[in-house]
């Protein structure tokens, strides 16, 4: 986000908390996040400054604000992927980018980061693990705009195509190169732009 920008709309503000559009919609209706209504339309507009002022009474990180970077949390339990992932993402695509070896992890980072976009390798830890940290980020309202790319080397295209029901956004097939990853992270991430 453009921190020179004075007014924003629902959708920025969306981004910069990390919530759904119909939550800022909600704190607007409710009185507790100030704006106003764009005359002759439903449209609401929020000055920054009400903003920040909302985001400091409410405890939300205030990282997105200034950061006009896609956040981006890789988890995987190979230090060499997350590490390379960490290295190429953030100068390559200058986004800004968190790593996690375990669920546990992935939820700690989750809380505090606000990723935009979550890369999970589906084979983390026990059995089932990644699968229950999708399901932790999909039942949590917080994380509504969170995107899941899941990867793997190991499965086929039919349990690939099976994964949307599972909480995931998009697949990744190891090895993969850079580029792939970027262009997955901006399809996932364009969707709420």
């Amino acid at each position: 986000m453009n921190p020179e920008k004075d007014v924003l709309t629902t959708g920025e503000v969306a981004k910069i908390c990390n919530v759904a559009p119909r939550t800022v919609s909600k704190w607007f209706d409710s009185g507790q996040l100030k704006g106003y209504r764009i005359p002759g339309s439903k449209d609401r507009r929020i000055p920054l400054n009400n903003l920040l002022q909302f985001m400091k009474a409410h405890g939300i990180p205030m990282d997105g604000v200034m950061s006009g970077k896609t956040r981006v949390l890789v988890v995987d339990d190979e230090k060499d992927i997350t590490d390379a992932l960490r290295k190429l993402l953030a100068e390559q695509a200058g986004y800004e980018v968190r790593t996690a070896s375990t669920g546990f992890e992935a939820g700690i980072e989750c809380e505090k980061f606000k990723p935009h976009v979550m890369i999970l390798d589906l084979h983390l830890g026990a059995e089932g693990d990644a699968r229950n940290v999708a399901a932790m980020i999909r039942q949590n309202e917080d994380f509504a705009m969170t995107h899941i790319v899941a990867m793997s080397g190991k499965l086929t295209d039919g349990q690939a195509m099976g994964l949307r029901q599972q909480g995931f956004d998009l697949f990744l097939k190891k090895p993969f190169q850079v580029r792939q990853v970027v262009e997955a992270i901006e399809k996932v991430h364009s969707l709420v732009s």
